[in-house]
């Protein structure tokens, strides 16, 4: 007996690869749009960006005018274009310290800055940590085993200077029959730790700040108080508690007091200083204005890139024959297919950035604390689009507003309810809870229950927890901290 034939319907959405290319150019930043549409338009000679246009408009132009007044005026158009005039993280691996490190003028740990006397050109490549320890390798008075070691630690080394994977990492990385031990390792690692900067190639914060200690002459004041608190007592030196220093280390407060300072005057990111990683600037996608009491939002003009079609390979397209006019209609055909994602990005994040505005006006007129609790659900619902856009279109995307330039994803919190039934935003509550702090009296500083309480006070049911958890995201610290700090 045959089977029964049987028949489905079902709905499924297939994705073109036009829609997946405008999904792609949406969630791009500025920087990677404009890098993404130059790749593009390297492979397609029907794609041009406006300026590239106008430079060849200008430059016949020129030509046209030099020929026509003289060689006088293109030697004055030649003169011209001449004429410019927190956390505890032992390790390195987190940015901040609460240990402040003001000060690195102590030139005789080696942990400075490079002087001003330094003559290299200022338009040579910038030389970045692990180039300028070889530099110092090639010099040393290293055996082949020893040299090889070096290389593989500094190249393991991370951009502020420490070895973050461990000797172990190390030991696998070196080639098996060379048979190397940590301890001979470690033993290269020591040298190492004496290159300038010193203190790289350290394993974590506490290790870097002695090798920096040792390289002070033995009767530099309170080194050897210094080397104790590095050694055990880091954490109270984070909390400026000196009076308990004193006490655990049996010192004088004076005495500690010079050795906490001597400790801040080192460097706590020896390879810092190093660092080539370019900095990325932002430039903002919209600006949001107030225009006759309603606050409007337009697009910032030098963020969108002016990419149109090349008239020329355009009316070549009806002289071809054969494979090159198929060819050619085809790269013209994604030519259009790309202008129109374009334009359809530019529309949605104006259309995005507009209700976010509507949203948050209050923000805009009086500060974080009158921001109101939005989700992507609610904005998606009022432009009629997915959550999943309204995501997209919201990261690294930026706005321009008279208080400051802030990503989209900024004016997105979730609520906390009030006492008259309605809810505040985190943000807002952040700013309060940051407001209150500022406020305080520092010698009596608001524990996380008091500021709950002042909170509730103001109508916001908001839990010690959660301050808690507000403070900590804020980066302030406790309020023992914030009074042995004072």
């Amino acid at each position: 007996m045959k089977p029964a034939l049987q028949f489905r319907l079902h709905q499924q959405l297939t994705l073109t690869p036009q829609l997946q290319q405008a999904i792609r150019l949406l969630q791009l930043s500025q920087l990677e749009l404009e890098a993404e549409l130059r790749q593009i338009a390297e492979s397609n000679p029907l794609l041009e960006f406006a300026e590239e246009v106008e430079d060849e408009e200008s430059v016949d132009g020129a030509e046209a005018e030099s020929e026509y007044s003289g060689a006088e005026t293109a030697a004055g158009n030649r003169e011209n274009d001449n004429d410019e005039t927190g956390d505890w993280a032992d390790g390195g691996g987190v940015a901040e310290s609460p240990i402040d490190f003001s000060s690195n003028s102590v030139s005789s740990s080696g942990t400075g800055s490079r002087g001003d006397d330094d003559f290299e050109p200022q338009n040579s490549a910038p030389e970045n940590l692990q180039q300028h320890l070889l530099w110092q390798l090639n010099l040393a008075s290293f055996n082949p085993r020893e040299h090889l070691i070096a290389t593989v630690l500094i190249d393991a080394l991370n951009p502020a200077g420490y070895l973050v994977e461990g000797l172990e990492a190390i030991l696998v990385a070196l080639p098996a029959d060379m048979n190397a031990s940590i301890e001979e390792i470690e033993a290269v690692r020591r040298q190492l730790q004496g290159f300038d900067p010193t203190g790289v190639g350290s394993l974590d914060l506490r290790d870097c700040l002695r090798v920096q200690l040792e390289q002070f002459a033995p009767d530099t004041p309170q080194r050897e108080l210094a080397l104790r608190i590095v050694d055990s007592e880091l954490e109270l030196l984070a909390r400026n508690d000196i009076a308990r220093l004193a006490r655990r280390l049996r010192a004088d407060e004076n005495d500690v007091t010079d050795a906490a300072l001597l400790i801040r005057s080192l460097d706590p990111r020896p390879g810092a200083a190093l660092d080539t990683t370019p900095v990325e600037y932002v430039a903002p996608d919209v600006y949001a204005v107030r225009d006759g009491g309603r606050w409007r939002v337009s697009l910032n003009p030098d963020s969108q890139p002016k990419l149109g079609l090349n008239q020329h390979y355009c009316g070549l397209i009806a002289k071809a024959r054969g494979e090159d006019a198929s060819w050619m209609r085809g790269q013209l055909q994604e030519a259009r297919w790309l202008i129109k994602s374009l334009e359809s990005r530019a529309e949605t994040l104006l259309k995005v950035a507009d209700a976010i505005v509507r949203r948050q006006s209050a923000f805009l007129d009086y500060g974080p604390e009158a921001m109101h609790p939005l989700v992507l659900r609610e904005v998606a619902e009022e432009v009629g689009m997915h959550e999943s856009t309204i995501s997209r279109v919201t990261t690294r995307k930026y706005m321009h507003t008279p208080r400051g330039t802030f990503e989209l994803k900024y004016f997105f919190s979730s609520g906390v309810s009030t006492e008259d039934g309605g809810s505040a935003s985190a943000t807002a509550i952040q700013a309060m809870l940051r407001k209150l702090i500022d406020a305080e009296d520092a010698r009596k500083p608001l524990s996380d229950l008091a500021i709950a309480e002042e909170l509730q006070r103001k109508g916001i049911q908001v839990a010690r927890r959660t301050v808690a958890k507000y403070r900590e995201g804020l980066r302030i610290p406790t309020s023992s901290e914030r009074q042995r700090a004072g």
